[in-house]
């Protein structure tokens, strides 16, 4: 499986040292991360798919030049358990190996909750962004591009009133899909547990400039091994709907 997102303690602290930022507060013993492209069996209908890591929509069968949504940061809850959840919009990934990406995450580390936000340009390494990130805020986040090699990257957190924007260069991005997400992320030896963020709920997604229903996108259930870990709701208005934790 292609890695596109990966993070140890050490390696984000000394990568954002030489990036000028500083890292927020992770799991010293969080094992390196991987958001990864869709990790998807296709059956029962073109429009109708499961992942054992993405759970949400995505657009597939053009050109996609920027995708947009919002959502409110889900409060996760946390037993004895290390588990991992982010939530994000991004061009490719799916059926491609280029990601580009930003969102947010929410994690349990040891019985407590962190959260954080990030930007990735695949198969470039992450960045933390260094802000506060807290449950219940409210955050929109973008990624366009010239289709030609150049993204901008923004993530906002409305409620808090900061935001972050990135101008980054990937001549190699295939522009062959567009997505809102709720992943678990993976290690090196595969998905790790999903967090217990209960539902997440994105609104105003939209692909192109377009509605995201315009696209006939793909909902996609998380699920592995007959488990089912998430659950998408149906579109609402063609840009709004939901993603229900269901198993770690």
């Amino acid at each position: 499986m292609p890695e596109a997102r990966r993070r140890t303690l050490a390696v984000t602290t000394a990568l954002l040292t030489v990036l000028g930022a500083a890292a927020p507060a992770v799991a010293a013993t969080a094992p390196a991360l991987v958001q990864a492209p869709l990790a998807a069996h296709h059956g029962g209908g073109t429009l109708h798919s499961t992942s054992g890591n993405w759970s949400g929509y995505a657009a597939t069968g053009g050109r996609f030049t920027s995708v947009k949504a919002s959502w409110v940061q889900p409060a996760v809850s946390c037993t004895g358990t290390d588990t991992w959840s982010s939530f994000w919009v991004g061009l490719d990934g799916d059926g491609s190996n280029s990601v580009e990406q930003t969102g947010t995450e929410a994690d349990c580390s040891g019985g407590s909750p962190v959260y954080s936000s990030w930007y990735e340009m695949y198969p470039a390494y992450p960045v933390n962004f260094s802000n506060t990130v807290r449950p219940g805020d409210h955050f929109t986040a973008s990624v366009t591009t010239n289709g030609s090699g150049s993204f901008t990257l923004t993530l906002a957190d409305t409620t808090a009133g900061w935001s972050r924007t990135v101008n980054k260069s990937l001549k190699s991005a295939a522009l062959a899909s567009a997505e809102v997400i709720a992943e678990a992320p993976s290690s090196s030896t595969g998905v790790l547990p999903l967090s217990n963020f209960h539902s997440v709920a994105f609104s105003g997604a939209s692909v192109n400039g377009q509605s995201l229903g315009g696209f006939n996108p793909d909902a996609i259930t998380m699920a592995s091994g007959g488990v089912t870990k998430a659950t998408t709701s149906g579109l609402s208005g063609g840009s709004a709907f939901s993603v229900s934790w269901k198993h770690s």
